[in-house]
């Protein structure tokens, strides 16, 4: 019965082959030895350096208003809730991969993301205590390191994640639901998703391997053993896998952890332009054959962009010498280039297709962000504001260009979240004054006026409200 589907399967990379002939030929996932049997060569390989991460968080309780009461306070005393507890511990399960030696692994940002104490299991039942190196919101991704020195742990060989073709063979090993270390198989159904996630680089692979709540941060692997990917998330309206998961491509993982190993803080490469995605409409005005890449629709001054001859209507194709489809796409790639090196921008400028070359800096943080905590009772207390610079604005996620001052964080609870201000928005005015930066702001706010006349910038609008 073997040698029939051997036989079967070397018929299949003939026809295919022939098919396309001319092309690079690449071996048909089926006509790997032992493949058609069995998974197993390649999860012995790396199933010991996948993990399971345990975080836990300790959060602060609200005591109930009653305890305030002088009933209660009869039978508990003015002091009685001194000594009851006011935290409660919450933990998050996910997965990791070791990818050093040493005991480095990746794993994703929102396993970790508040965790005051992250533990890791190892396949062998071995568990150990690991310090946070790095968090990256924007990647989704994390870098540990286990505390324990001196020990040689199994790793995870890094794969090339820009090779991978729909319909390549995939496996994914994580902690699905805290039931243990398990597998899964399917095939890569999509590449380069950029519509979904919840990073901020929405560049995605799309497997339909079963993934559920728990397989995050674990690994996706080809049928050669090398980590492609780092699943992050699923498409799901029950909670369980309907075979739509989303992993993080294995580039971006070499970048973060480049990052961590260079000190810990992410440092990224600054365009210096605003890409709009192309539509059908403008790609009829352009005189393209279809809408593809991305349009220049503002470049900020002295920025590298502008220094590269980057102009506003240029259609950005593609980044050295790979097309990108759409601005999430080109953020992407652009994002995991080195500081300090060119890279080449393909633009397309009238009929005209040049190639630009641009210097990788990063964002200037000028002004200086001067971060402040509004204190008081007025409309912005408790909203932690900063300066916008270049820096600023790339970090928050604001077009470059835009000056004045911007909302860090809102606490919960506080007068600020009460009247409905938001992370992310433009303080532009209050009664009638310019705020030009969170010095002038914090002046104004602590007046005490008869009401507060705002005008706050949200969404690319201009709200203005009265308050009382």
């Amino acid at each position: 019965m073997l040698r029939i589907r051997l036989i079967f399967a070397a018929i299949v990379v003939f026809v295919v082959g022939a098919g396309a002939f001319a092309d690079e030929m690449r071996v048909v996932p089926g006509a790997h030895d032992g493949a058609l049997v069995s998974y197993a060569p390649v999860v012995k390989v790396v199933s010991p350096a996948v993990v399971n991460v345990y975080a836990t968080r300790k959060v602060q309780q609200r005591v109930s208003p009653l305890f305030a009461d002088p009933f209660f306070q009869r039978f508990f005393g003015e002091n009685g809730m001194q000594g009851m507890p006011r935290e409660r511990v919450e933990s998050s399960l996910g997965s990791g991969v070791v990818i050093e030696r040493s005991g480095v692994i990746v794993t994703n940002y929102h396993v970790i993301a508040e965790a005051t104490d992250v533990r890791i299991a190892l396949a062998d039942k071995r568990e150990f205590d690991t310090d946070i190196v790095l968090k990256d919101e924007k990647s989704d991704l994390a870098i540990l390191r286990i505390r324990e020195k001196g020990q040689s742990f199994p790793v995870a060989e890094l794969g090339d994640s820009d090779s991978l073709e729909v319909g390549d063979v995939v496996l994914a090993i994580g902690n699905p639901f805290g039931v243990g270390q398990t597998v899964t198989h399917g095939i890569v159904s999509a590449l380069a998703r950029t519509q979904v996630g919840i990073s901020d680089y929405r560049y995605f692979i799309q497997t339909d391997a079963p993934i559920n709540p728990g397989n995050s941060g674990g690994a996706l692997v080809d049928l050669n053993g090398k980590l492609v990917g780092i699943p992050s998330e699923i498409y799901s309206r029950s909670g369980g896998s309907i075979g739509i998961g989303f992993a993080i491509p294995v580039s971006m993982v070499r970048f973060i952890a480049a990052q961590a190993k260079a000190g810990g803080t992410v440092r990224r490469p600054w365009l210096g332009a605003s890409l709009q995605p192309m539509t059908s409409e403008l790609a009829e005005s352009l005189g393209l054959q279809r809408p593809v890449g991305s349009l220049v629709a503002a470049v900020f001054p002295k920025g590298p962009a502008s220094k590269a001859g980057l102009k506003v209507g240029d259609v950005v194709l593609g980044l050295d010498g790979v097309p990108t489809e759409d601005p999430d796409a080109f953020g992407y790639r652009f994002s995991t280039k080195p500081l300090g090196s060119t890279t080449s921008v393909m633009v397309q400028r009238g009929i005209t297709k040049i190639a630009l070359d641009l210097l990788l800096a990063s964002a200037p943080e000028v002004p200086a962000r001067d971060e402040k905590l509004i204190p008081g009772e007025g409309p912005f207390a408790g909203a932690t504001v900063l300066n916008l610079s270049p820096a600023v604005s790339e970090e928050l996620g604001v077009a470059s260009g835009t000056e004045g001052v911007i909302v860090k964080s809102v606490q919960e609870g506080s007068p600020a979240e009460r009247v409905g201000i938001k992370r992310g928005d433009l303080v532009l005015e209050v009664n009638g004054t310019k705020i030009a930066d969170t010095r002038a702001l914090a002046r104004v706010a602590a007046s005490d006026p008869p009401y507060w006349k705002l005008a706050i910038g949200r969404d690319g609008q201009v709200i203005r409200t009265v308050l009382r």
